[in-house]
Order: C-alpha cells, then sequence, then structure tokens
C-alpha cells in the first residue's frame, strides 16, 4: 500500500482540548480513511488551566504542531491540511494566511470558525480571508450565533481559493441541537466526520 500523501492537524476551541468529541470523531473518520492526523493541546491546556494564552503563543504553538506534524509523517508541510474546532481553526487559517510568514498547507477545515466574538458581530476576524489561496471547508451550524450564515457567507467572498460549505442543519456553535430535531449529539458529529473526511479525501493527489 503506498503512504499516504497527506496528513490533517487539528486544534481545538478555547474552552475543550484535543479530546474534544468532535476532533475524536473527525480524527477517527480519517483514520478510517487511510490518513493520519494530529490532534494538539495549546500550551495552556498543556498546562491544565482554561484561560487561553496569548495570540503570539497561540500562533507560535500551531506553527509547531505543523510542523511536528510534517516532520513525523515525512510529508512536505503543502500536503498537510491544517484546521480544526473555533479558535484552534482560527489560528489554523491565520498561520496559513499570515501576511508575512505564511505556513504553506493543502488546505484548511475549519470547524465552526468563530467570525467574531460573542456579542461584538462588528468585530470580524476576517482581514486575512484575502490571503487565503487554498482550498477551505466551513463546517458550521447554522444557528451558530459567532458566525449567523449570511455573515460567513459574505466574509467568505474575500478568500481567493476554493470554498466549501456545509450547514449543520439545526446546530449551534457548539454542534448542539434541540431535543425537538429528532436528532442526538452523536448523529452531528457523524456528519462533521463524514464531511470533512470526503472533503480531505478529495483534495489533489500529491
Amino acid at each position: 500500500m503506498a503512504p499516504p500523501d497527506r496528513a490533517v492537524l487539528l486544534g481545538h476551541g478555547a474552552g475543550s482540548d484535543r479530546n474534544a468529541p468532535a476532533l475524536l470523531a473527525v480524527s477517527e473518520r480519517l483514520t478510517g480513511a487511510g490518513i493520519p492526523s494530529l490532534r494538539f493541546d495549546f500550551p495552556y491546556r498543556q498546562a491544565g488551566r482554561k484561560a487561553p494564552d496569548r495570540p503570539p503563543v497561540l500562533e507560535a504553538a500551531t506553527r509547531e504542531a505543523a510542523a511536528g506534524l510534517a516532520k513525523d509523517t515525512g510529508l512536505p508541510p503543502e500536503r498537510l491540511v491544517l484546521g480544526g474546532r473555533s479558535m484552534g481553526g482560527r489560528y489554523c487559517s491565520m498561520v496559513a494566511g499570515h501576511d508575512a510568514d505564511p505556513v504553506p498547507a493543502l488546505g484548511l477545515v475549519l470547524l465552526g470558525y468563530p467570525l467574531h466574538p460573542a456579542g461584538k458581530p462588528e468585530q470580524l476576524r476576517s482581514t486575512h480571508f484575502p490571503r487565503l489561496a487554498l482550498p477551505v471547508l466551513f463546517v458550521s451550524g447554522d444557528r451558530d450565533a459567532l458566525a449567523p450564515r449570511p455573515a460567513l457567507e459574505e466574509a467568505a467572498h474575500a478568500i481567493p481559493g476554493p470554498v466549501t460549505f456545509h450547514w449543520l442543519e439545526g446546530a449551534d456553535h457548539g454542534y448542539r441541537v434541540p431535543k425537538s430535531s429528532g436528532r442526538v449529539p452523536a448523529d452531528v458529529l457523524n456528519e462533521v466526520a463524514e464531511v470533512t473526511a470526503a472533503w480531505v479525501t478529495n483534495l489533489p493527489p500529491g
């Protein structure tokens, strides 16, 4: 069997860690597809703290994790897909779209991208979008208060690379759905994992 020609880096959200249910589900599905992945903790989680590190620390940790995955798999950086949940995905997109020292990547997987801070829709986190000249997958709930569908789709127009949206019906930012939907959390996570693994699998071969 030929060695894998791609691998996926998965960062966690601000209030979670590398064992977040969505990251575990995606990682398991990728493994089933023969694609290696790496879930990593930011330094504050490694130290047992709840408050996220300052932006320079989060950025440096993301770069370090990407370099570590490239080394462990023997793949060049441009064969890695970077991403993760909320803050983790955001920082992966920021290093990929850095204005002075961008990290090369095969694509971005943004699971619940936090377009703006809670209650501050005017503070858009999209200034780096025009520098994302690579494929981008957004997997978001259509009830996500941190990235309403019209606002996220409008912001994504600035991305020069090919953009794919997958909207999770009834899901909020945490991928929670109301009981009235008839769905359970496992249903949503399975959808997230299936969509993500299929998208990563269909990226151009090396």
